[in-house]
């Protein structure tokens, strides 16, 4: 049997198949989940060697909680990984989003990755455990539209590369998973949250963006129907979590990497050009 794994934002999409392949490897899965009913749903779907674990990354009293059970849990092995997976996607133009909403992407997306791992460190320094963050092609290359979202992800991959080198000295990898296009709900989440966000915005003001808006939503939708499953990424978290000497980086997706090709042998300039011309952002006289 493989050691024990923390997995944050287990529910679904992505972190729901890295707890189901990961418990098929032999680990010990304490899938992260923010609702009971969640966890049982998805034990079903797992050995008996799953554990469910109430977190909410964003609820500092959560977060104590579930450290308690691990500790109690795991007095002496300690963790063999964590995956920081939790995350959600605020959309829309970075001009009409209210304040509120940038505060929770980030209080999800960046804070409560570190929260969660500034609490389990202990644990991960006694098994040399590893820290796999779920990242995303966002996190590298900016979208409009996205602003928020991308953001977030960029600040998750510079604050993996200062932990990567702070907790060197202890054994402790840190790696970056970055997906592009995955079968999940968050973007189907995101379009709702649009519609919700930028539903009390004046219509003059949304009547800014209304063109390209519709085009954005065109593009999601067909990334959404390219989309490669999660398990993909799944399989690629494993490799993160055992191989001899991980990656910091580890690209999934066909999209993914075209997209990063792009932005290291285009000048922004150019780049710019490219999205501007295939999200019809006219310029205005």
């Amino acid at each position: 049997m493989q050691g024990a794994i923390v997995i944050t934002g287990a529910s679904t999409g992505i972190g729901a198949a890295c707890a189901r392949y990961l418990d098929g490897l032999g680990f010990t899965v304490w899938a992260g989940v923010r609702r009971k009913e969640d966890g049982e749903a998805l034990a079903r779907s797992t050995s008996a060697r799953l554990r469910v674990l109430l977190l909410d990354v964003t609820d500092s009293d959560s977060i104590t909680a579930a450290t308690r059970t691990l500790t109690e849990a795991l007095p002496e092995a300690g963790l063999a990984g964590l995956v920081n997976n939790a995350g959600i996607s605020v959309a829309g133009p970075l001009e009409l989003l209210p304040i509120a909403e940038v505060r929770t992407q980030f209080e999800v997306n960046v804070m409560g990755a570190l929260a969660v791992t500034q609490a389990l460190l202990p644990l991960l320094r006694r098994a040399r455990g590893r820290i796999v963050n779920i990242s995303s092609i966002a996190g590298l290359a900016a979208t409009p539209f996205l602003g928020a979202y991308c953001s977030s992800k960029f600040a998750l991959e510079a604050m993996s590369d200062a932990l990567r080198l702070e907790l060197a000295p202890w054994g402790i990898a840190v790696a970056l998973v970055e997906p592009g296009a995955i079968q999940s709900q968050i973007w189907q989440r995101a379009t709702m949250s649009a519609t919700r966000t930028l539903g009390g915005v004046a219509p003059e003001s949304l009547a800014l963006y209304a063109q390209p808006l519709a085009r954005m939503q065109d593009v999601m939708a067909g990334a959404a129907a390219r989309a490669i499953p999660a398990e993909a990424v799944a399989r690629v978290v494993a490799r993160a979590l055992t191989v001899p000497s991980p990656r910091a980086r580890y690209l999934v997706g066909k999209d993914a990497r075209f997209r990063a090709a792009l932005k290291w042998l285009l000048p922004d300039s150019a780049q710019d050009r490219l999205l501007t011309w295939f999200l019809g952002l006219s310029r205005h006289a």
